[in-house]
């Protein structure tokens, strides 16, 4: 009994475990125009469906100020509110906060986070939509597989309201 214990915990050790992270790079050019706004950023997961996944993160002008008017302009984040942010309730602890300024903007998720704690195996796409107020708007995708077994990273570059954006994977 203690050996065959001992062997079943032992294979259970060995056998490998399919953790991940992910890390992903947005950034937001600095734009030359007359009329300058912080654009409204979503990041989420679609699954191999087109639905919807996990919400990571969507930067919104969190009240009213001269600059924008609050989650009035969240609907014009098109596929992400059909998909995924009419059903929000916001703020969401953890995924909404503030507008970014240009730059580049780092996100980091580990598989323990609630994002990615419920998320099951397969194929993915990582979505990344900005739009601006008095601008355009832009949407890039990058797929990839969760949980990953070896690292795995992707790039798309935007032409308007979005420049690189990166994902890397790592078990």
């Amino acid at each position: 009994m203690r050996v065959q214990l001992t062997i079943a915990l032992g294979t259970l050790l060995a056998a490998p475990a399919y953790a991940g992270d992910l890390a992903i790079d947005v950034e937001i050019p600095q734009l030359r125009v007359a009329e300058y706004h912080r654009p409204y950023v979503a990041v989420w997961l679609e699954g191999a469906d087109g639905k919807a996944a996990a919400d990571l993160s969507v930067w919104y002008m969190m009240k009213d100020t001269a600059e924008g008017h609050g989650i009035k302009w969240l609907p014009d984040l098109r596929q992400w509110w059909r998909k995924s942010g009419r059903t929000l309730e916001v703020p969401v602890d953890g995924v909404t906060g503030p507008t970014r300024p240009a730059g580049k903007h780092r996100l980091r998720f580990d598989d323990a986070m609630p994002q990615l704690a419920d998320l099951a195996p397969g194929d993915y796409v990582l979505v990344v939509e900005a739009v601006r107020e008095v601008g355009g708007r832009e949407l890039l995708k990058i797929p990839f597989t969760w949980p990953a077994r070896a690292p795995q990273s992707g790039r798309a570059q935007g032409e308007s309201e979005l420049g690189a954006v990166a994902l890397s994977v790592t078990p």
